[in-house]
């Protein structure tokens, strides 16, 4: 058995060859990606100066399979992936200072299954905040989460200023209105304890599709109030906004009622669990569908910082919720209009 300063001296050793190794990876990404971008750059000028013509891409690739043979990645499809991330983005000064923290297996996804330079940007933050694989990053854009994100309602929190050190817009940024479980592979007639039972079981997949700033607490986790118990559904830690939030689970559409239920939880956690330096707590009551008139004058007066989100246990379709987009962006548009005009 080693002494415990030994081993303690074996572990700083560990740490000081992962850290290299973690270095030479993205020393090496880096390099490959400025590769990438430079002959993007040069293929795309060629083009653009009408020295080549498009299909000199093809030959190129013909010439390097050829006379270089032990040159691997550069072939047709590759070629042309890289005249398009140079052109992407090389107006765009912002993103120039970050693609170099991804790998180019995430940039491919990004490219191929994004129409925006908005939602390009959008989920290039969201994989390096998140440190997503590129596994997790193409089942998050097939799950429509810019659309998602976007349309999230803005109003859902009308007394936030309640949360003395929270804002709206905090909570807003964090916590969205609809979220995709498709991966509990739920039938379309569960209960709420199937519900919860799936989403406890597919614990990792959930704080995926939530946010990874969200740690577990506990399932029917026990309150005590005048000598009665009562269990809230599911409850989390969010580390970015410092508070507990509550998941209260409904298979049903949205109502009224749930809302006092919910200022129940969150007052008696607030007062028996939440530490003095954590902010008040937030709840989550996710229901299997609402109406957004319902959800705004039940949360009209409600003293409790609550967003209402409903969920979908098929992955949304994106054209429809691009499409729902367009129209949001439509509405906001003619809203400004009107207000100049005014």
């Amino acid at each position: 058995m080693l002494p415990e300063n030994i081993k303690n001296d074996f572990k700083n050793i560990v740490f000081e060859i992962k850290q290299a190794h973690n270095k030479a990876l993205q020393s090496v990404n880096t390099e490959l990606l400025t590769l990438y971008w430079n002959i993007g750059k040069i293929i795309s000028e060629k083009i653009k100066n009408s020295n080549w013509g498009d299909n000199v891409i093809d030959s190129l690739s013909e010439y390097i399979k050829m006379n270089e043979p032990e040159i691997k990645g550069f072939n047709r499809r590759n070629l042309y992936r890289m005249r398009e991330f140079y052109e992407t983005y090389s107006n765009n000064l912002k993103v120039s200072t970050l693609w170099t923290q991804l790998s180019w297996s995430h940039h491919r996804h990004i490219m191929s299954k994004t129409k925006t330079i908005e939602e390009k940007e959008f989920y290039m933050l969201l994989a390096i905040k998140e440190k997503h694989s590129v596994r997790e990053l193409e089942r998050i854009i097939d799950s429509g989460y810019f659309e998602r994100y976007m349309l999230s309602d803005t109003k859902a929190i009308p007394n936030i200023s309640i949360a003395k050190h929270l804002k709206h817009s905090e909570i807003q940024q964090n916590i969205l209105d609809t979220y995709s479980l498709e991966f509990l592979q739920l039938p379309k007639t569960h209960s709420e304890k199937d519900l919860q039972q799936a989403i406890v079981e597919n614990l990792k997949k959930f704080i995926l599709e939530i946010g990874r700033d969200f740690s577990f607490v506990g399932q029917n986790y026990r309150i005590q109030v005048g000598n009665k118990d009562f269990y809230v559904d599911l409850l989390f830690f969010h580390r970015e906004l410092q508070c507990l939030v509550v998941f209260e689970l409904k298979v049903t559409e949205f109502k009224p009622e749930y809302i006092s239920k919910m200022d129940f939880y969150l007052e008696a956690i607030d007062r028996q669990i939440k530490k003095p330096h954590e902010n008040p707590s937030v709840g989550v009551i996710l229901c299997k569908d609402k109406n957004d008139e319902i959800v705004e004058i039940a949360l009209s007066r409600s003293l409790s910082p609550t967003m209402i989100a409903k969920y979908e246990i098929e992955l949304i379709n994106k054209d429809l919720l691009r499409k729902k987009l367009h129209e949001f962006y439509e509405l906001e548009k003619q809203t400004f209009n009107n207000s100049n005009t005014n």
